[in-house]
């Protein structure tokens, strides 16, 4: 049965009041006669997962793992189940995730349909890269397996289709060997912007896993400092004598944020202030440092609902990436944009990307992408984000479509040039567009193109 509840995103904009239903197994993960789209846990910051006044499928009991094969790390698992969950079992067995995103509160179908991606892009590519098979239920309740080699077009219509193609069911996947549950670390203080792509860019710094997170409110000769952290897996001789169980981390403690900060405590000064100190602490780092996977991949797990950070209003997390020929150009006049506005935003992240992949809505593309919170104080922040677009647009650069909540349709269409041949396996497989999603509707995509 539908209850009718007002749901959001993990930036808690926008609300939407939809008819959600929630399935105990497998079996009753079916379409509903009504429009209707599937939910994991909630963690896409836009409309993707929103359906309002309609069916809202809600997947997160239905998250069995089914068959392992612990000889080659291939799983078979409900896509129900979490990053989390999947971590925690198999880590102390010596696996872990080939790719994974920054938070592992993700559903296993959630990071296929948004084909999700890490800090390992450059050199592994998305999380599809590590996917064997899936399993859809479609429109007209029949199921259908599919891989890159069986059924090709559906499985990268499927692989950052956003849920528009089908209910993900299951998925089997290789999992990546490891001997430890920690990784090697070392963080790079850059001085600018350009220092900060040099970091990036060349190999004697760069490591299997690399980031930077960058400050998006100093001006000037200092504009894109960053710190840059890069790290690989580590094995046990790297390890401190203190460490008694290698594939077994400390569990740290979560911390809670139980209110809404009021409005107005995250300004430009207090971010400021805060972004100094960070930079200040994090490049006096010297060499390199053991820390457990949960600390490097997965800082902000740490603090439970830190969303709140923003208050009522909520933010609106900006995520674009540019080609190689154009980052460093793009990225700059973003810089500019960002720290004219003084819109504060200390979550803010840089990363090189690899080369696109076959999904033909999958985001990542070859060049650097930067990620930024931008919190929902007043109505110039969607003018301000329009103009964002138009400098990532103009430099052959597209928005990630799992971040996105207020993207216009001509301006999806120009960044995503492969959506006819998307809309083409939509149409074969939903032809009466039975799976939608607020984002599906304004951003045009269900339908002939």
């Amino acid at each position: 049965m539908n209850k009718r509840e007002i749901i959001t995103s993990w930036g808690r904009y926008p609300r939407s009041a939809c008819l959600l239903t929630r399935p105990e197994r497998y079996a009753m993960l079916i379409p509903s006669d009504d429009i209707c789209i599937a939910r994991g846990q909630g963690r896409s910051y836009g409309d993707c997962a929103l359906n309002t006044e309609h069916s809202v499928i809600l997947t997160e009991r239905v998250n069995r793992l089914l068959s392992f094969d612990d000889k080659r790390g291939i799983l078979r698992a409900e896509a129900g189940v979490t990053l989390a969950e999947l971590l925690e079992v198999f880590v102390p067995r010596g696996w872990f995730l080939q790719v994974t995103p920054g938070t592992k509160h993700v559903s296993l179908g959630g990071c296929i349909a948004a084909d999700v991606h890490g800090k390992n892009h450059h050199h592994d590519g998305t999380f599809s890269s590590s996917l064997l098979e899936i399993e859809l239920v479609l429109a007209d309740g029949s199921y259908r397996r599919c891989s890159p080699a069986k059924d090709p077009e559906l499985f990268w219509a499927t692989v950052g289709g956003m849920g528009l193609t089908g209910i993900i069911t299951e998925a089997t996947l290789k999992l990546r060997p490891v001997e430890t549950a920690y990784i090697v670390a070392r963080h790079y203080g850059a001085r600018d912007l350009d220092e900060t792509i040099r970091f990036l860019d060349e190999a004697h710094w760069d490591d299997k896993y690399t980031v930077a997170w960058i400050d998006c409110l100093v001006k000037g000769g200092q504009m894109g400092r960053s710190i840059v952290m890069a790290g690989h897996h580590a094995i046990p001789e790297d390890l401190p004598t203190t460490v008694r169980s290698p594939l077994i981390a400390e569990k740290r403690g979560e911390r809670n944020l139980h209110f809404d900060l009021p409005k107005g405590i995250l300004n430009s000064w207090t971010v400021k202030a805060f972004n100094n100190i960070y930079y200040r602490l994090q490049s006096s780092k010297k060499g390199a440092f053991i820390t457990d996977y949960d600390h490097f991949f997965y800082p902000l797990d740490g603090i439970g609902n830190w969303n709140r950070m923003y208050g009522k209003s909520g933010f609106i997390q900006y995520q674009c990436v540019i080609p190689l020929a154009h980052s460093l150009q793009g990225l700059k006049l973003l810089l500019e944009e960002l720290t004219g506005s003084r819109r504060p935003s200390f979550l803010a992240v840089l990363k090189r990307m690899g080369k696109e992949g076959p999904g033909l809505l999958s985001f990542p593309d070859e060049g650097y992408t930067l990620a930024i919170d931008i919190p929902l104080t007043d109505p110039e922040v969607f003018p301000f984000l329009d103009r964002l677009d138009d400098i990532v647009l103009k430099h052959g650069g597209r928005i990630y479509l799992a971040k996105d909540a207020r993207l216009r349709e001509e301006t999806f269409r120009a960044m995503y040039p492969r959506l006819s041949e998307w809309q083409k396996q939509k149409n074969a497989v939903d032809p009466d567009s039975r799976f939608a999603s607020d984002m599906s509707r304004r951003l045009g995509m269900a339908g002939f193109p």
